[in-house]
């Protein structure tokens, strides 16, 4: 966190030709009011010393014993019979009279900010809204696992009103299910809900999945001073209470027109488009770093009132990824595999309304990241061309906080050996959907589709590189997320009709009627 935040200061003060104080305030003055907590670190940098060197000086990093000494710029250039990096800390140390610092794993004892990291702490373990008045899971404020994540409550003053469940008395006095239908038409005295919805097929969405489905995103502009202003970080409170994730444009769930980049295209937006009646019917139950032994799951459905629902499972990296130096003995087998799947489609058989669909999804081949990003140059790194991805993944691998230490390697059979345990996993999906049997939905397989997504985009006159999180190096793009659901729902159509209900008849009205009454 440090070398970051110094690497962006030193940059400005560089591109504005100001001082290093100077830049400081800059991005201070950039940063939202409560955010502003680098006002509170001990700054010393001068054009000698880079970012590492700033942040061992302010003990924010520190070398453990037996450890190498990480760094993400190249030690720098001192005097010819000095050790490089250990000298400039050394003569940091002295120039700066450095201070006892709270490390950024404090920064919630700061007092504006430690009431808002508890709320988090609490959306984080429980994934359910943190404001849900009637404890229904739904909520009527968007981030804290708010509606960006969940179908937004109409009433949150009433526990039987919420998105996807079957209507009350055909909604005749009011909205219970929160698709904007109900009333009744006045030529005919029928119900709008019976007359549009009845036998539609209706049915909601549903993700368990990693932080590849919450839709990982640092926003570029956060980093790239050339392109840094006070509106680069107008967005920060909101990604902050979201956990850095955008499930709202994402490829499962999105429902907003993207502002990160790309286009929003979402199996959600395509089952409403289908069927009117499926207004506001999703749920993202996904977690960065969500591995399938600890999907916790926060379902709302009650297999009594509610709407069947397409389960998408998918957490198509994290069983291989972790940052442990040892990363093999560190991913899940194929037995455990096994294990934790079929526990959470038990668990789903007896959640889910009957008539439902599960799609198990395999895990992503990820030596593509390496193959089209290892030698590009880093968002921090453009303006002095000095920093590239594989620098950044050996900065992170030293650190042990890669996201995948197996893929983000130059070492080739060490991706060769993650990619074939990932396959092995996805063998594993496939030989669950094709032989094991549920009460209340059937069950079906699909690869993860890189492949052709990266075609997709290439006769679109794409570079592969586009698809992947320009911050992280790591993450699919928003780009590569609204590609991967055209391909997912042609797919669906060709191949399993069955899981995406008809088409609704009633849809043109639907939307003429309730945009004439003043609805949502």
């Amino acid at each position: 966190g440090c070398v970051l935040v110094v690497s962006v200061i030193e940059q400005l003060a560089q591109w504005h030709n100001s001082t290093v104080k100077a830049a400081t305030e800059r991005l201070c003055n950039y940063i939202p009011g409560k955010y502003q907590i680098i006002h509170h670190m001990l700054i010393c940098i001068d054009r000698e010393m880079n970012a590492d060197v700033v942040c061992h000086s302010l003990k924010l990093c520190k070398q453990d014993p037996g450890q190498p000494l990480c760094h993400l710029y190249p030690p720098p250039k001192v005097r010819k019979h000095s050790p490089g990096l250990f000298y400039a800390l050394a003569h940091a140390g002295q120039k700066c009279q450095i201070k006892s610092f709270m490390g950024f794993s404090s920064v919630c004892a700061f007092p504006l900010l430690a009431n808002l990291c508890e709320k988090i702490k609490y959306v984080i373990r429980n994934k359910l809204p943190f404001e849900d008045f009637d404890g229904d899971k739904f909520s009527t404020f968007p981030t804290l696992r708010g509606y960006h994540w969940r179908g937004r409550d109409c009433n949150d003053k009433n526990t039987t009103v919420y998105p996807g469940r079957r209507p009350d008395n055909w909604d005749v006095k009011s909205d219970s299910n929160c698709n904007g239908i109900w009333g009744v038409d006045p030529k005919d005295g029928i119900p709008y809900e019976e007359k549009f919805c009845k036998g539609a097929d209706s049915q909601g969405v549903v993700l368990l999945g990693d932080s590849a489905g919450a839709h990982f995103h640092i926003p570029p502009e956060w980093m790239t001073v050339t392109q840094m202003s006070a509106k680069s970080f107008a967005n920060l409170p909101m990604a902050f209470t979201d956990e850095l994730d955008w499930p709202q444009f994402s490829e499962i769930t999105g429902f907003l027109n993207s502002t990160i980049g790309g286009w929003t295209d979402s199996l959600y937006l395509r089952l409403r488009r289908r069927n009117r009646c499926n207004h506001r019917d999703l749920q993202n139950i996904s977690q960065n770093g969500m591995l399938t032994a600890y999907l916790s799951f926060s379902l709302a459905r009650n297999q009594l009132l509610d709407n069947p629902a397409i389960v998408i499972y998918a957490t198509i990296g994290n069983d291989v990824c972790n940052g442990n130096r040892d990363t093999l003995t560190h991913m899940t087998t194929p037995k455990e595999m096994l294990s934790n799947v079929v526990q959470a489609l038990r668990y789903l058989d007896s959640r889910l309304p009957n008539g439902s669909h599960v799609i198990l999804t395999g895990l992503v081949d990820g030596r593509f990241l390496w193959d089209n990003l290892h030698d590009r140059y880093h968002p921090l790194g453009q303006l002095n061309r000095d920093i590239t991805y594989s620098q950044l993944y050996s900065f992170l691998d030293c650190l042990q906080v890669s996201p995948c230490s197996g893929w983000l390697t130059p070492n080739e059979t060490l991706r060769n050996l993650t990619s074939e345990r990932a396959l092995q996993l996805s063998n594993v999906l496939k030989e669950i959907a094709r032989s094991e049997k549920f009460a209340n939905f059937d069950i079906f397989y699909m690869d993860f589709p890189l492949r052709q997504t990266a075609e997709e985009w290439h006769k679109m006159g794409g570079e592969p590189w586009q698809l992947i999180e320009p911050i992280d190096g790591f993450h699919p793009s928003q780009i590569a997320a609204a590609l991967g659901t055209s391909i997912t729902w042609q797919k669906a159509l060709h191949e399993w009709p069955q899981v995406l209900g008809k088409e609704n008849p009633f849809n043109d009205q639907i939307e003429a009627v309730f945009k004439d009454q003043g609805g949502h």
